[in-house]
């Protein structure tokens, strides 16, 4: 989607992004208010790009941007790449997964399938851009999402295991291509 595109489906996202975050309508509106900021700063990335999958409505959504070896990063990500990853986001081909939204049916089954939406959608990311891997920051306490992304091939970065991870609020989890 063109950035044009995004503005005028922000609500659609919104609802897309509440709807398949968990929680209750309770949370809605805060989680919602908080991806809409999220999302809107990187929209303004080079290179960002916003996949959909619909039917007769938004059923998911992935999204991400190309990371390079200079200038600033993802907020979060100092100290947390290993030097390969560095030598790839040099060379242009590490690209950050932002966010995958899907339905919660798409989290439980069939995950291990190539045809998995989520599946599908990250793999169209990192072939659009040409990219060798994704990464990803999770925070820390969010197993679920987690579990998720692993059941879909994510991995954790070297040396990072659950006995073994560096400190901080994220974990990191890298995807190959």
């Amino acid at each position: 989607m063109t950035r044009r595109q995004i503005e005028d489906h922000l609500q659609e996202l919104g609802d897309l992004y509440a709807e398949t975050s968990g929680g209750g309508p309770w949370a809605w509106n805060q989680a919602r208010g908080a991806f809409l900021r999220r999302l809107a700063a990187d929209v303004r990335r080079p290179g960002f790009e916003l996949l959909i999958a619909e039917s007769t409505a938004l059923t998911g959504c992935a999204y991400g941007f190309p990371v390079r070896g200079d200038g600033p990063w993802w907020e979060g990500f100092d100290g947390y790449l290993p030097g390969r990853l560095l030598r790839l986001a040099a060379s242009g081909r590490l690209f950050v997964i932002s966010g995958i939204h899907v339905p919660s049916r798409v989290r439980r089954q069939n995950q291990d399938r190539a045809w998995n939406l989520a599946r599908r959608l990250q793999k169209r990311l990192l072939t659009d851009h040409g990219a060798a891997v994704a990464v990803t920051l999770v925070n820390r306490s969010d197993h679920r999402t987690v579990e998720a992304l692993r059941s879909w091939g994510w991995r954790y970065i070297e040396g990072d295991t659950p006995r073994t991870a560096p400190l901080g609020p994220f974990r990191v989890l890298v995807l190959e291509n």
